[in-house]
């Protein structure tokens, strides 16, 4: 099969979605298929077997990490020349309408996914009151596609709320091997914890920005005073994080990929994930597959993932502090029942592997293929 895949955001950047998209590129070589990369230029012409068409942009003025690659005429003859049997869009913007119009213009099976939850974002950079246009926007873009998958059922239920149509689940995925508890290095918790490695040590890992609220992670340190606290990760609210952060045992760590996370994740007590604007929380998922206990918001696909008081804990994100830091508290406190955590951690994240993810998306591929071939004979 030779599949077509648009993306707003592509490696070398690091985030959950980059990370879902390569394992899910890297799979569908390995089954066989043929991938094309249309994605803003990253100086990568090639990944694991793949092409990579790189489209020119430029940085967004509220989020330079990102970079925002307009459409154009050379993306249809890059297309052409592929020929793709279907075009999958994923979080179809700006780049994404190049692959709605050549899917439309030339008749090829169209599948769009949903893995950023933009609407929500907005209230972060303060255009709370643009909500319900980008929601008509993305109602117009996703409903050209003949299936949308979410990463949740809960984004599920929500996109279908908000008049997306033909909506179904893209199941989880985990890489098991690099996330494992194995992973536990007094080194690596030396690093972390800036030579405290006796001390509670929290965890966060993901982008430092705005609509993650890593700032209601300060009152649990205030509650433990003896708590470190690592932040692994970047990004444009680095600046005023630091300035919120300090005086506390708080170090930013940079970014970290690979057996690097995987150990961090497995030498830590404990993984401190605040975010509601979550349309799965990949990076949960990782902490889960290394055996760490996770406190996270119960909101968005988050509850997908972890069971309170089973393989982590959960609270309240609209209430005030004290569910956050009571789970905390009791996760810290409770020796047996944060290895009980820890186990049923690792097991929830055992269920889900890439290659399964891939195997279920190749199979949605190949049902939107039948289904218009079926339309187009009749």
């Amino acid at each position: 099969m030779r599949i077509a895949l648009f993306t707003e955001t592509f490696l070398p950047k690091v985030d959950g979605i980059v990370t879902r998209l390569s394992h899910t590129v890297d799979h569908l070589q390995r089954q066989g298929n043929q991938v094309l990369v249309v994605c803003p230029e990253g100086g990568m012409t090639e990944y694991k077997g793949a092409k990579i068409y790189g489209v020119s942009g430029f940085p967004l003025p509220l989020y330079p990490e990102l970079k925002l690659a307009l459409p154009r005429p050379s993306i249809g003859e890059a297309l052409e020349r592929f020929r793709p049997d279907i075009i999958h869009v994923v979080n179809p913007a700006v780049l994404g309408v190049s692959g709605i119009i050549h899917a439309k213009l030339h008749h090829v099976p169209l599948i769009a996914s949903y893995h950023t939850h933009l609407p929500q974002y907005l209230q972060h950079y303060g255009l709370a009151a643009l909500e319900g246009l980008l929601w008509e926007l993305l109602k117009t873009a996703h409903n050209q596609a003949a299936l949308n998958l979410c990463t949740s059922t809960a984004m599920c239920n929500e996109l279908t709320a908000h008049g997306i149509e033909r909506v179904d689940l893209w199941q989880r995925g985990v890489d098991t091997e690099t996330f494992h508890p194995s992973r536990v290095s007094l080194e690596m918790r030396s690093r972390l914890s800036q030579n405290h490695p006796d001390n509670p040590l929290l965890l966060y890992v993901g982008r430092l920005s705005a609509e993650k609220e890593i700032e209601r992670i300060k009152p649990i340190l205030t509650a433990i005073p003896n708590a470190r606290l690592a932040l692994v990760g970047d990004g444009p609210h680095r600046q005023a994080l630091e300035k919120h952060f300090a005086g506390t045992n708080t170090f930013f760590v940079g970014y970290l990929k690979g057996v690097e996370l995987g150990s961090a994740f497995a030498s830590v007590d404990a993984f401190i994930f605040p975010s509601r604007t979550e349309t799965l929380g990949l990076v949960l998922l990782e902490a889960m597959a290394a055996g760490c206990p996770v406190v996270a918001a119960n909101s968005g696909g988050i509850p997908d993932i972890v069971t309170d008081g089973v393989n982590g804990y959960l609270f309240d994100p609209q209430a005030d502090d004290a569910g956050a830091i009571a789970a905390t508290l009791r996760l810290l406190a409770e020796t047996e029942e944060r290895e009980a955590i820890r186990q049923n951690a690792r097991n929830e994240a055992e269920r889900w592997g890439w290659a399964a993810a891939t195997r279920q998306l190749h199979s949605y591929y190949q049902q939107v293929i039948y289904s218009q071939s079926t339309k187009v004979a009749a």
